[in-house]
């Protein structure tokens, strides 16, 4: 069986959302996004009780993992994830209209 590669997008309570990648499919990896920004945005009884939602959002089981970190970067690019009003990721960097 080959490994599935996967991009992801996980929306967080207040609607923001972080796209990232799993070379491995695992269901219960979350994402990397930055602690710190979490902080900014739910106060710990908010961070006490805490829901989150992962979709797979694109996945291939050919593709390279140069292949993958250039989708991943178009999906964060086209959610706008990248977009601190919008999301959690910090790369690419977000430039603004």
């Amino acid at each position: 069986m080959d490994l599935r590669k996967v991009i992801y997008k996980i929306t967080y309570p207040n609607g923001k959302i972080y796209v990232g990648q799993d070379r491995t499919d695992s269901a219960n990896y979350f994402g990397s996004a930055k602690s710190s920004q979490f902080l900014k945005d739910f106060s710990q009884a908010e961070r006490d009780n805490f829901t989150v939602r992962k979709q797979v959002i694109w996945s291939s089981t050919t593709a390279t993992n140069e292949e993958l970190n250039r989708k991943e970067v178009e999906l964060i690019i086209e959610t706008g994830a990248n977009d601190p009003k919008i999301g959690y990721n910090l790369k690419p960097k977000f430039k603004a209209v």
